[in-house]
C-alpha cells in the first residue's frame, strides 16, 4: 500500500503526449466504424438499403441517452479503470464481429456486437472527457484541445478511409466479402487490445480521479433529475429542441445513403464505384474537406460571433447536397468529378456544422452547463437517428433521383425553425485584449 504514493508523483508528471493522442484515436474509431463503416460493409454483402438504414440508425441509440448513465462511471470506479477496461473490451467486440461475419446469420450477430459496441464506446467517451480534464492541468487544456481534435479527426480517416480500403483491397485481390471484413475487423480487435494495455500503464493517475461511493448514488440521481428539469424550464425551450431535432434533418436522410449509392451499380441507379474507392473520396479527401471546412467556420465566428454568419452556415451546410441530385441524373463516369462533388458537399458541411455545434453551446450556458451540454449532443444524435431510419425505405422505393431531391425538400424545416431562434449579438466572437 506504501507503493502507491510512490509511483503518483511520476505518473502526474507523465506528458500529455503519451496519452492523448491514442486516447482520442481509441474515441473516434469505434464511433466512425459503428455508425458509418458498417453501412459501407453490410452493402458489401447485398444488404438492402431499407435494412441497412433501419438496423445501423438504431446503433445512434447509446449516445442519445448517454447522459443518463454518466453518474455512474463517475461513482463506480475511477475513470482511468472505465478506460482501458472498456477498451479492451471494444477490441473483444470487434473481434466477435469478425468471427461471425463468415457464418450463415452474420448479419444478427454482427449487429448483436455493434449494438454492445455503441453502448460501451458511448461509456467510454464519458470515462475519456471527464478523465481528459483530470489528467491536464490548466495551462495544458487549450492547447490539447487542438490536439484531441486532430486525432479524433485521424480516427474518422483512419476507420472511414483505410480500414475501408483494407477490405477493398482484399476483395480486389480476389479476397471474398467475409473475409475482407473479418480481416479488417480482426485488426481493429489487435489494435483495441494494444490501446487497452497501453493505456493500462501509460495513463496519470491525477488524485482527483477517485471512485465514489455507491450511497452517494441517490444524492446523484436527485442531482441529475433536478439538472435534467433546469434544461427544460430554458426560455423558448420548445423553438431550441426543435432546433436540435431539425437542424439536420435533411442530412441525416442522406449520410445514410451516400455509401450505397455510389457502391450501387449504375443500373440500379448508383455510381457503381468499388469499396476502395468509396474509401478513398471519404477517409481521405471528404475529411480533409470537412476538417477545412470546420476549420474557416471556427475562424469566420471567432472573429464576428455566430450571428452574422448563423444564415451563411445554414446554407452551406444544406445547399452542397444538391451535388447528389447532379451525380444521380448525370452518373458521371469521372472518378475526379465525382470526387470533386463529395468534397464540395463535405466542406460545406464543415462549415456548417460550426454552427450547430457554437449553438449547443449557447444553449448550454450557465448552470449546469457541462450536464446541458451533454443533453444537447443527446438530442443531437436524436436528430440523426428518427430521420435515418426511413432513409433507406424511401431510397428503396422512389430511387437515388428522387432521394436526393427530397432530401434538399427536408432542410426547408431548419430554415422555417431558425426563423424564430434566439440569439445574442456578439456570441462566439473571440474578446480582444
Amino acid at each position: 500500500m506504501e507503493a502507491y504514493p510512490r509511483t503518483e508523483a511520476p505518473a502526474r508528471a507523465r506528458s500529455p503526449w503519451t496519452w492523448i493522442p491514442t486516447l482520442y484515436l481509441a474515441e473516434g474509431l469505434p464511433y466512425v466504424v459503428v455508425m458509418t463503416v458498417s453501412v459501407i460493409m453490410y452493402k458489401g454483402f447485398k444488404i438492402s438499403n431499407t435494412e441497412i438504414a433501419l438496423t445501423t440508425s438504431w446503433l445512434y441509440l447509446p449516445w442519445v441517452i448517454k447522459p443518463l448513465w454518466s453518474p455512474v462511471v463517475d461513482i463506480l470506479g475511477t475513470r482511468r479503470l472505465w478506460i482501458w477496461v472498456t477498451q479492451l473490451l471494444m477490441g473483444a467486440g470487434f473481434a466477435g464481429v469478425a468471427l461471425v461475419l463468415p457464418l450463415p446469420g452474420f448479419l444478427r450477430w454482427s449487429l448483436v456486437y455493434f449494438w454492445l459496441m455503441a453502448f460501451n464506446s458511448a461509456t467510454h467517451d464519458i470515462a475519456a472527457d471527464g478523465f481528459y480534464l483530470l489528467g491536464t492541468r490548466e495551462d495544458q487544456q487549450a492547447f490539447f484541445v487542438g490536439v484531441r481534435t486532430m486525432f479524433y479527426r485521424i480516427a474518422t480517416i483512419a476507420g472511414q478511409g483505410l480500414l475501408v480500403m483494407l477490405a477493398g483491397h482484399i476483395q480486389d485481390r480476389g479476397g471474398s466479402v467475409a473475409s475482407a471484413w473479418s480481416t479488417a475487423m480482426g485488426t481493429l480487435a489487435v489494435a483495441f487490445v494494444v490501446f487497452g494495455l497501453w493505456h493500462r500503464f501509460v495513463l496519470p493517475r491525477p488524485e482527483s480521479d477517485r471512485p465514489g461511493e455507491a450511497r452517494e448514488i441517490p444524492h446523484f440521481v436527485r442531482e441529475f433529475l433536478a439538472t435534467f428539469g433546469s434544461f427544460f424550464r430554458k426560455p423558448r425551450i420548445a423553438v431550441l429542441m426543435l432546433f436540435l431535432l431539425l437542424y439536420r434533418f435533411g442530412e441525416a436522410q442522406l449520410v445514410k445513403m451516400t455509401s450505397p449509392f455510389l457502391l450501387d451499380a449504375r443500373a440500379q441507379g448508383g455510381l457503381g464505384l468499388t469499396t476502395t474507392e468509396v474509401g478513398f473520396i471519404y477517409g481521405t479527401i471528404g475529411i480533409l474537406a470537412l476538417t477545412a471546412g470546420g476549420i474557416l467556420g471556427g475562424i469566420a465566428v471567432s472573429r464576428q460571433g455566430l450571428k452574422p454568419w448563423l444564415w451563411i452556415m445554414l446554407f452551406a451546410i444544406h445547399l452542397p447536397d444538391a451535388v447528389f441530385i447532379y451525380l444521380a441524373y448525370a452518373q458521371p463516369a469521372s472518378l475526379a468529378l465525382t470526387q470533386i462533388c463529395i468534397a464540395v458537399e463535405q466542406f460545406g458541411y464543415g462549415f456548417g456544422f460550426t454552427a450547430y455545434l457554437m449553438y449547443m453551446i449557447y444553449i448550454a450556458r450557465g448552470t449546469h452547463q457541462t450536464a446541458h451540454y451533454a443533453i444537447c449532443t443527446g438530442f443531437m444524435a436524436l436528430g440523426m437517428m428518427i430521420p435515418g431510419m426511413w432513409s433507406g425505405w424511401l431510397a428503396d422505393h422512389i430511387g437515388y433521383r428522387h432521394f436526393f431531391t427530397w432530401v434538399i425538400i427536408a432542410t426547408i424545416p431548419s430554415f422555417l425553425v431558425t426563423l424564430w431562434l434566439p440569439l445574442e449579438a456578439g456570441f462566439g466572437r473571440k474578446a480582444v485584449g
